[in-house]
């Protein structure tokens, strides 16, 4: 620890890492590996960030924090750096296909590039990097950037790692090993089947979230919102079947093929199912009543939401496929009528929302969802699983 309590740890031999991309996740990351004596470069196109990092440091606020830690950042990178390892994208999806192309140079042969993004963004940059170098990281855990250089964890959760082709790769375990200060990394042959599930959270959780102006624990105390919720993610989860996707629950979070309504669901005005349901989606609220939307903190800084790599995703697949995705449809362009300054964020946004789409979610599924084949209690050993059964004035009490 340096005389201004900045810590600084010597560099290790292995291999070079690059974070591109400096807010809430990449800071974190970034701070993580630097404090882990790994040789990582962190490079951000924002100047105020990086005067803020070589200045003081990148500082993590929170609980198993590295707290503040020196680090290097750079707004380009020269001709003639010494090529990296693995690259790791946290940038917004929107701006992900720019980064790979403009990093792509200083990528070693053998090296991979590793995308954090939220969303299915491994296709796209393996059309720019090939297949064979692109690797994807799930993230299953939140932060923001409070000012330049300065980051809070705002959930718990840890990193799935994977390709995919579902192919196994030597590269993967060194990134595993590297990653392991954040929370546990797992290494899956169904990187898809996490893509998927971390899909159909982030388009209910980062959209709403962005239109509801507040964060996750607050807005999951209502029961429309939970109701939204639970419709965004039913359309994904059919849309990933049809797609041929066997679901994996990310650690710690929601099993999307139990949670997903049942043509029982949606037509009940109240029902032990519809209570469980609710009652998982008030303990993720508790549990990461922190969690502030990335999406709407890229509207705030004035950056084009990833709506369209989430929800459009939905829309567009669905639209193929033969899927109606209706509340993913109107969620997508309410985001966008945020994005253009149209509407402002706020829980009478939602409201409205919800009261708007309620003729659009009688009609009975495109196709039937399968027997549920996981334990109901969709949520890790940290939470209490709902109970199964429910009686009639407990139903009426939590309003489904």
């Amino acid at each position: 620890m340096s005389q201004d309590g900045v810590s600084s740890g010597a560099r290790s031999s292995g291999p070079r890492f690059l974070v591109v991309g400096c807010g809430g996740i990449g800071g974190l990351v970034a701070a993580h590996l630097f404090a882990g004596g790994h040789d990582v470069t962190a490079l951000t196109t924002n100047t105020r960030i990086a005067d803020a990092i070589n200045t003081k440091g990148l500082r993590v606020l929170g609980e198993n924090s590295p707290g503040a830690v020196r680090g290097r950042a750079l707004t380009e990178l020269l001709p003639g750096t010494e090529p990296f390892d693995y690259i790791l994208l946290a940038t917004q999806p929107p701006q992900v296909e720019e980064a790979a192309r403009g990093v792509l140079p200083f990528l070693a042969e053998t090296g991979a590039m590793v995308t954090f993004q939220n969303g299915l963004c491994e296709p796209r940059l393996a059309q720019i990097a090939g297949p064979e170098r692109v690797l994807g990281g799930v993230v299953a855990w939140g932060a923001s950037m409070i000012e330049p250089g300065v980051y809070e964890r705002t959930s718990p959760g840890g990193f799935v790692l994977g390709r995919m082709d579902g192919q196994p790769d030597d590269r993967l375990y060194p990134l595993a090993k590297a990653l392991g200060s954040i929370g546990e990394t797992i290494i899956t042959d169904n990187l898809a089947g996490a893509r998927w599930s971390k899909l159909a959270i982030n388009c209910a959780i980062s959209s709403l979230g962005a239109l509801g102006g507040d964060r996750l624990g607050a807005l999951l105390r209502h029961r429309f919102i939970r109701r939204l919720t639970l419709e965004i993610m039913t359309e994904v989860v059919l849309v990933a079947r049809a797609s041929g996707v066997k679901l994996q629950k990310v650690s710690g979070t929601l099993d999307l093929d139990w949670i997903a309504l049942s043509d029982a669901d949606r037509m009940a005005v109240a029902s032990p199912s519809l209570f469980a349901k609710h009652a998982i989606l008030l303990a993720v609220g508790t549990r990461f009543r922190k969690m502030r939307s990335s999406m709407l903190a890229a509207i705030e800084r004035g950056r084009p939401p990833a709506v369209d790599f989430l929800n459009g995703e939905i829309t567009s697949r669905g639209l193929s496929l033969g899927i109606a995705t209706p509340i993913n449809a109107a969620i997508q362009a309410e985001v966008h009528a945020l994005a253009a300054n149209r509407t402002p964020p706020s829980l009478a946004l939602c409201r409205a929302l919800y009261e708007r789409t309620r003729s659009l979610v009688n009609a009975p599924f495109s196709i039937p969802p399968p027997p549920a084949e996981a334990d109901p209690a969709a949520l890790d050993p940290e939470i209490p699983p709902p109970p199964r059964k429910a009686t009639a004035s407990r139903i009426s009490s939590l309003e489904l």
